[in-house]
């Protein structure tokens, strides 16, 4: 049987559905229908936690008081954990049960409902005054080059003529990146030093300095679920499995390190200072109703059998809108709203989350719940929807205007960048995925 079935559409994801936490009606990210977990520091420590309008539901305060009481014992412990990982690593219908569960905990309607609303400890607490951490414990990152658009622009800028390299269609390239320094939306970005390539009458020689070309990348968070053993591939008609949830993530880029060092093994000191990540993770199954089909390929190559499934093809896909905000200190400093930088869409990735499972473990790569992937930078054939400056630049030709009369070719120290995500479709509730936000210290 073919189980790379996308989440089912069920009644979590009725629009007439209705929370009794007031602040869920409406809400432009976490309503109901939504209902991702994330990880906030308690005054015991790390505990999960769900978003529900502009509270956050405590999964163990809730346990303690009484509530959640029909759950099996691994579902119980993934809730009691300090991380996401035990979640992860439940089966998908595991994760299915305990949606459902907190669905009726938190619907105005139902018998669960109106025994939280009463409950005599608190179990909601305030986003505003949460700390949220990194949702899972990070045991390895891969970022994958999926976004084609931003492929083709960044390939014209080195190879105007043949901008994608001969294997791009029909591999998922990707590179690893390093898992220590993932860090939860928030986190202040150091700027990064190394070798940067100077042009003398000898030729190009490296001088050691800050980087010059401190660039952000938009892309989707992917959360591994399950997983694998050592030397066991998982099919494509299985990776939807295993993938248990999504984000948005910033691949923060130091572009003059990168140009120096990438040839001949790839990305190193220009990627692996910081990688951002949104704290909440949108389930696969609050995404089911925003699944679309793999992009359209105009007559490019047929994906190799083990990239191949009908099913992923028809609704492998995801349907994010993405916008990236920036905020300078000058702009702060004069009250100004931060400025929008590009608008974008996740259905212009070449390769679905399933493809890149499948590829990823296919040489015999064991992946383990709680790793991290990274979809590569989303941009559309539009300029106004490029993902990152060196692409909105046009390789670094024409500088981005900003209220104020600022311009930007690359971030300056005091920058602030916001990424966003949400999900629409007419008869569903739209859900987002929060946001991920990033400031360039001094």
């Amino acid at each position: 049987m073919n189980s790379n079935r996308i989440a089912p559409i069920d009644h979590t994801h009725a629009p007439e559905l209705r929370s009794w936490v007031e602040s869920a009606a409406g809400h432009p990210a976490f309503p109901i229908q939504n209902l991702p977990l994330g990880v906030f520091r308690g005054d015991d420590g790390p505990r999960i936690g769900v978003a529900i309008g502009d509270q956050v539901l405590d999964l163990r305060a809730a346990r303690a008081a009484g509530l959640l009481q029909g759950l099996d014992a691994a579902q119980a412990a993934a809730v009691e954990a300090p991380a996401l990982n035990d979640w992860m690593a439940l089966a998908p219908s595991q994760r299915r049960a305990l949606r459902h569960a907190v669905s009726a905990l938190l619907a105005a309607d139902t018998s669960e409902g109106r025994a939280a609303r009463g409950a005599q400890h608190p179990i909601l607490r305030s986003q505003g005054d949460s700390e949220m951490l990194l949702p899972a414990r990070v045991g390895d990152y891969t970022d994958f080059y999926a976004g084609i658009h931003h492929a083709i622009n960044a390939g014209k800028f080195f190879r105007p003529d043949n901008p994608l390299l001969p294997n791009y269609k029909h591999v998922p390239v990707a590179y690893h990146g390093r898992a220590s320094s993932v860090r939860p939306s928030g986190a202040l970005l150091r700027r990064p030093r190394g070798q940067v390539r100077q042009d003398t009458p000898q030729g190009p020689q490296p001088v050691f300095q800050p980087s010059a070309r401190l660039d952000y990348e938009l892309e989707l968070a992917i959360w591994i679920g399950p997983g694998n053993a050592l030397g066991e591939p998982i099919a494509v008609t299985r990776a939807g499995d295993h993938v248990a949830g999504f984000g948005l993530l910033n691949d923060w880029s130091a572009r003059d390190i990168q140009a120096w060092e990438y040839q001949p093994l790839g990305a190193f000191q220009g990627k692996n200072f910081l990688t951002s990540v949104s704290p909440w993770v949108v389930t696969a199954d609050a995404m089911a109703p925003f699944r679309a089909p793999a992009m359209a390929r105009d007559g490019g190559p047929r994906p190799l059998d083990y990239l191949y499934d009908e099913a992923d093809q028809q609704t492998g896909g995801l349907r994010v809108e993405l916008e990236v905000y920036l905020s300078t200190r000058t702009m702060r400093s004069q009250g100004l709203a931060p400025h929008r930088l590009s608008r974008g869409d996740s259905t212009y990735l070449w390769w679905t989350p399933a493809q890149m499972v499948a590829h990823h473990t296919v040489a015999g790569c064991d992946l383990q719940p709680g790793d991290l992937l990274g979809s590569g930078t989303i941009s559309t054939p539009e300029p106004g929807g490029r993902g990152c400056l060196l692409e909105l630049t046009d390789g670094v030709r024409q500088p981005v205007q900003l209220p104020g009369g600022e311009t930007r070719m690359f971030l300056q120290d005091g920058d602030e960048v916001v990424l966003r995500g949400q999900c629409r479709r007419e008869g569903f509730a739209t859900i987002g995925l929060g946001e991920c936000r990033g400031l360039v210290q001094d």
